[in-house]
């Protein structure tokens, strides 16, 4: 417990899944929390939750493909709490599976604004407060799609490739500034997203279950508490990681 006392976390994509577990979880350990989505009755909810727990969090909506909007989360966390030592950039969206040859471009567009520029508007907006703040730890949400591919899902693994990139440049250029950058990068979980993806499909579930050598897919909190290790002391000496937390699927 209190492994985040007195620190101020940013959380993109915080209404549901992966960001909204993250988000009650680093405010039960103690974090302040800027909590973010497009959808604000659900984000609302999740921060309505965090402080009936007693635990301290604002919600904004945002949308992460503008520079505004994540200014406008550093602005909140510094006007409230006066600092911003956490991100947790893990907003993100898929698409249906499509061959290059056949791959909608305006879909291509949306997906790599919002899974890869939508991080790198994140970090523009966060580092110099963090760094103003005295230092502190950005989260990346990547995937296993970032470190292997798979037929139909060029955009999305074009993008978390990407992700994975972007965050080890960052590493480098923030080693000695004592910030530290990390990619998260989980494997199948149980999130609306996944979900909607899978509902309509039980030959794919099936498959996508083989692939996980552990059996099953993750949860949410799962995810969430190996991104609260990265946020924490607890990772000192970690930057630069693509993490995989996926039930053994890269084992294969």
């Amino acid at each position: 417990m209190n492994r985040l006392l007195g620190k101020v976390a940013i959380i993109t994509g915080a209404n549901a899944g992966i960001g909204a577990a993250a988000a009650k979880l680093f405010a039960a350990e103690g974090a302040k929390v800027v909590a973010s989505a497009r959808r604000a009755d659900l984000g609302a909810k999740v921060v309505e939750e965090i402080i009936s727990a007693g635990g301290d969090a604002v919600f904004i909506s945002g949308d992460v493909t503008k520079l505004a909007d994540h200014q406008k989360l550093v602005d909140a966390a510094f006007q409230k709490w006066g600092r911003l030592d956490i991100a947790f950039n893990n907003a993100g969206i898929g698409h249906p599976r499509s061959d290059i040859q056949d791959f909608d471009e305006e879909i291509w567009n949306d997906v790599i604004k919002v899974d890869l520029t939508g991080v790198f508007l994140a970090m523009k907006a966060q580092i110099p407060a963090i760094l103003k703040s005295g230092g502190g730890s950005i989260i990346n949400t990547s995937s296993i799609g970032g470190l292997v591919a798979h037929p139909g899902s060029s955009a999305y693994r074009a993008a978390k490739h990407g992700v994975i990139g972007l965050t080890k440049v960052a590493a480098l250029e923030l080693a000695q500034k004592n910030v530290r950058v990390n990619a998260l990068c989980p494997a199948g979980t149980m999130t609306d997203m996944f979900d909607s993806l899978l509902k309509s499909n039980d030959a794919m579930r099936v498959q996508m279950l083989a692939d996980h050598p552990i059996g099953r897919f993750a949860e949410p909190m799962e995810q969430a508490r190996v991104a609260l290790f990265l946020a924490s002391d607890d990772s000192s000496y970690m930057t630069g990681v693509a993490l995989p937390v996926d039930g053994g699927f890269t084992v294969r």
